[in-house]
């Protein structure tokens, strides 16, 4: 699999299984529905490290813009396959929001409250202030970037072995479900552009009914 197709089918995966965990909490006559936040945060890490491990020896399972800009800004990843790298996890993105879309069809027409479906497919705040939802959405992506440096090293980790093997994904995970759990609450924690824009325009494109708008006037803040 080369690191393209990787960061495709990785990324394509962590949303299936991220904004499949919200559709099965916040859609009407689901089995999950009304489940809770708990149920929201654990998905999303599951997914991550289902993804990890699915795609990490191919391409690093980066899955997201701000890992590959970070690790590409310490001089850890080529900055000349950072648009393709990128260009694959938007894809990907979009991909899985369109799966999820699929996997609960029946659930759209039996939701009315359009903000509900838009949140199966991108974060929003619970309370407006794009100044402090942007500095939400630093904090929390500083400490995922952070946290896999740091967690992922060779001390860490059997060197023998890469990252992306034994305990790592799994590892990134507990990441992820301890920023959704203690910093998810005032904007959903997107802490990755690809994971809100591309299912955000999934769910521009996608024949939902009665989803209302997309609400791009607040795209920018999770990016």
């Amino acid at each position: 699999m080369s690191p393209f197709l990787a960061e495709v089918v990785g990324t394509m995966l962590l949303i299936i299984l991220g904004d499949g965990v919200v559709a099965n909490v916040v859609l009407n006559r689901t089995r999950g529905h009304n489940s809770g936040w708990i149920v929201i945060t654990t998905g999303w890490a599951f997914g991550v490290t289902v993804a990890v491990y699915a795609v990490g020896t191919f391409s690093g399972a980066h899955l997201n813009p701000a890992v590959t800009i970070g690790l590409a800004s310490i001089g850890k990843f080529a900055w000349g396959l950072v648009p393709a790298y990128i260009a694959a996890q938007m894809l990907g993105a979009f991909l899985g929001a369109a799966i999820v879309w699929l996997a609960y069809l029946p659930h759209w027409k039996e939701t009315p409250d359009p903000a509900a479906k838009l949140a199966v497919f991108c974060t929003g705040p619970a309370i407006r202030n794009p100044l402090s939802n942007v500095i939400t959405e630093v904090i929390g992506t500083a400490v995922l970037v952070l946290g896999v440096l740091a967690v992922l090293t060779p001390k860490n980790l059997n060197p023998d072995y890469g990252w992306n093997v034994g305990l790592g994904p799994a590892l990134v995970g507990v990441i992820v479900w301890a920023i959704g759990l203690s910093l998810g609450g005032p904007t959903g924690y997107a802490i990755n552009p690809a994971r809100d824009l591309g299912p955000r325009i999934a769910h521009a494109v996608l024949p939902i009914a009665g989803k209302g708008g997309s609400d791009w006037s607040y795209a920018l803040w999770p990016a």
